[in-house]
């Protein structure tokens, strides 16, 4: 959610402090250190966190890979992706900082955004995750502020909704964007606020739920980008908490997991999108915390490291962050604890100032 090339599957790389060598330590359920080996733990009921710190390392071995291409053009939000599934296993130190951090300011173009990568053009989802992955690192203080605010101002549309990039597409994602990024800088001033949370509230259906513009269709992600910026822009009074959350915890399905809309397979990925937005409107209770932990253990790999969409699929470092992610929102011990408006862990947005 949040510079996130939104609901899709993908397997970025980037560089590692130690080359590719993983630790040893492994924080358990419990959220004690242990020295047992993870293939005597079951992965039915523990989060392999050692193993799946090792995936994320190694991804960026895989260069040559199809996956590593055809990602190309989202690699900032395959990097936050990753960056952040590690810092809530408490590896962030084992990236490569300085690498990252100049990948992250040579993807920037003179307007004041960021590309996906170097050479691509300036968007707001990848200028949302270049601020993310600063922030991360402390390190908002090597990019202008004033100037990453204005090229956001530049993509307000008199109704106040937001352009993803110069080309026109309207989007909620592109609202949550624009005021996550802008609330990190401190620069939410730039924005006519009050606009953009009043294009958000009419994008409200009759079932409580969030489409991508005004009429279109309730999605448990678009819903996180809505209560997101709402959220964020002081606006969660345009939110029907009840009937909303209603609509959200029947998004779990009978193996425990939960889906995006009515009658679709579960996904990984709304262990994300549904949690975070019931833990805004403070309706975690609503849905089995204990039933999600068990689906989402289930798409773990125990051989390689990472978390898929749903049991014995190929895993991705999207679906790892966000199933990690929603363990944190469900208070998994030894996890770090995730703020569910921002997605950056609770330290950083509290050392940002950041109230959620």
């Amino acid at each position: 959610v949040f510079g996130f090339a939104y609901f899709s599957d993908t397997m970025p790389m980037f560089p590692t402090a130690s080359g590719g060598e993983a630790g040893r330590w492994c924080p358990d359920g419990r959220g004690e250190g242990t020295h047992l080996p993870e293939a005597a733990l079951d992965p039915t009921t523990t989060l392999l966190m050692e193993k799946h710190a090792e995936y994320i390392i190694n991804l960026h071995k895989e260069s040559d890979s199809f996956e590593y291409v055809a990602t190309e053009h989202l690699r900032l939000s395959g990097m936050y992706w990753g960056l952040t599934a590690m810092d809530l296993v408490h590896r962030l130190d084992d990236m490569d900082q300085k690498s990252i951090i100049e990948l992250v300011l040579a993807s920037q173009h003179e307007c004041g955004g960021f590309g996906g990568n170097v050479g691509h053009d300036p968007h707001m989802l990848y200028t949302l995750s270049a601020v993310q992955i600063l922030a991360l690192y402390d390190r908002l203080d090597l990019i202008d502020a004033d100037k990453v605010a204005r090229y956001v101002k530049s993509l307000q549309q008199e109704d106040g909704s937001f352009m993803g990039d110069e080309w026109g597409e309207i989007d909620t994602r592109f609202t949550y964007c624009a005021l996550s990024c802008l609330s990190i800088l401190h620069r939410m001033e730039t924005v006519d606020v009050k606009k953009a949370t009043d294009f958000v509230a009419a994008c409200c259906n009759f079932d409580g739920g969030f489409g991508a513009t005004p009429g279109d269709e309730s999605h448990a992600g678009q819903i996180f980008t809505a209560v997101g910026a709402l959220a964020i822009g002081g606006a969660l009074h345009h939110v029907d908490k009840d009937l909303l959350g209603w609509w959200l915890c029947e998004r779990q399905t009978p193996g425990g997991g939960l889906n995006g809309r009515p009658e679709k397979l579960p996904d990984v990925c709304y262990s994300w999108w549904v949690l975070s937005s019931l833990s805004m409107m403070d309706r975690l209770e609503w849905i089995s915390g204990e039933r999600l932990k068990g689906f989402i253990l289930q798409c773990q790999d125990p051989d390689n490291g990472g978390i898929s969409d749903r049991p014995d699929d190929m895993a991705d470092v999207f679906h790892t962050f966000f199933g990690i992610a929603g363990l944190s929102l469900l208070g998994y011990k030894g996890l770090k604890a995730v703020d569910p408006v921002y997605a950056l862990p609770y330290e950083t947005t509290r050392r940002l100032g950041l109230s959620s």
